[in-house]
């Protein structure tokens, strides 16, 4: 439209240099051509054609057609930065081919994805590919895994653009799907892993329940229904450790208020001392002097230290110490949990922080542990916009440190 609008304003622009000739050379002729071709642009552009008379109706129609057209240009162009500010906005990329095939437009979305250092070369050709069949097919689509790094995946729609007699041109919109085909694959094995932890406690459950209605000799069905006991237990604790981490999960931005760090500490401690006891574990506590707060929730901080000193019970010795330390230092707090027990591959480093990932599964399993701990851990730090770090060395023990982020108006 902004192409004929100009051709329009042209137009008109050479009608006034032949109005100017014309009444210079008095020829009638020419008038009558000139009024010829106003009525014809008067059609085009929808307005009352000028009415024969002397060259001033003709200048004062002329004058008015122009007027038009600029304004028509002006709105032509305002609508032109309008769509494409807010195509820019989109997520999703889109590019926009004219009838002839040659890119029209594509907008920023569009150009970060296509230009992508790692995979730019696959998805242009992939895009290439599709809009050629959406000209013959009138739509295509496609899928395509980039392993980067980073990795991504992207999905590619192409559509034939028309007004009800030809082709106008063609449209693709490109998505990067790649966060959404993450917490798919991550559903699904959380599904399956949670079916595979419960049905090996639930499974033992139905068999030995199975027995001891059989059983005569009471001191084996003591035995049997100790070991109830130990399975419904254990299927308690998971249950109890999935609902946490479904409630800390939700909680992305929890309640904030300031906590006494040395009260977490405090109270963590006391909810594992008799698991310690258990195993004739020390549990020395280094609380920070003088003490200091932090700004979060107290029942999540407390459930993350809790679920590293229980790890850290669990993967020690018998009769060995158990460290918990707090410190401050630029502008953080630094919750240490250390052990001097059987420490973690560096293989596995990597992986501790899934769900149900165990590094050591019979010593896991024995002691009850459900593989959620460390999985509370980090989206209680992620929440608390802090961290975790992790210091280990099999057969050496680990250290494990929650950092949080500690406000000027909150430090000691």
């Amino acid at each position: 439209m902004k192409t004929y609008v100009l051709g329009y304003l042209v137009l008109g622009a050479v009608a006034v240099v032949a109005v100017v000739v014309a009444a210079r050379l008095g020829r009638r002729s020419g008038r009558r051509a000139l009024q010829q071709r106003l009525v014809a642009l008067s059609n085009r552009l929808g307005v009352e054609p000028p009415d024969e008379g002397g060259v001033e109706p003709i200048l004062s129609h002329l004058e008015k057609v122009t007027g038009e057209a600029a304004e028509a240009v002006t709105e032509a162009s305002s609508d032109a930065i309008r769509l494409r500010r807010a195509l820019d906005t989109l997520t999703q990329g889109v590019i926009v081919c004219d009838e002839n095939g040659e890119v029209a437009f594509r907008n920023a979305r569009a150009v970060s994805l296509m230009h992508n250092r790692h995979g730019d070369a696959l998805a242009a050709q992939a895009v290439t590919e599709l809009l050629e069949s959406a000209w013959q097919d009138g739509t295509a689509e496609r899928t395509l895994d980039l392993y980067g790094p980073p990795r991504q995946t992207l999905t590619v729609r192409t559509q034939l653009i028309d007004d009800g007699r030809r082709p106008l041109g063609v449209i693709a919109v490109i998505e990067d799907v790649s966060e959404r085909r993450r917490l798919e694959e991550i559903r699904r094995d959380f599904v399956a892993n949670v079916s595979h932890e419960l049905k090996t406690p639930i499974g033992a459950l139905g068999l030995l329940a199975e027995t001891l209605t059989v059983e005569p000799d009471p001191e084996v069905a003591q035995r049997l229904a100790s070991r109830i006991h130990t399975e419904a237990f254990r299927v308690s604790r998971i249950i109890d450790d999935l609902l946490d981490l479904s409630r800390i999960e939700s909680e992305e931005t929890p309640p904030r208020e300031p906590i006494y760090v040395n009260l977490v500490m405090a109270e963590a401690v006391e909810r594992v001392r008799s698991a310690a006891e258990q195993r004739r574990i020390t549990i020395q506590l280094d609380e920070p002097e003088p003490p200091v707060h932090v700004l979060g929730d107290r029942r999540q901080l407390v459930s993350a230290m809790h679920a590293l000193l229980e790890n850290a019970v669990t993967f020690s010795y018998e009769d060995s110490v158990v460290r918990v330390a707090g410190t401050q230092d630029d502008g953080e707090i630094r919750l240490a949990v250390a052990d001097s027990g059987v420490g973690i591959p560096t293989r596995d480093l990597e992986r501790i922080f899934e769900r149900f990932y165990r590094v050591d599964h019979g010593r896991s399993r024995s002691s009850g542990g459900t593989g959620l701990g460390l999985s509370i851990v980090r989206h209680v730090a992620s929440n608390h916009q802090g961290r975790v770090e992790v210091d280990s060395r099999e057969g050496e023990g680990s250290t494990f440190t929650l950092v949080l982020p500690n406000p000027p108006e909150y430090a000691s």
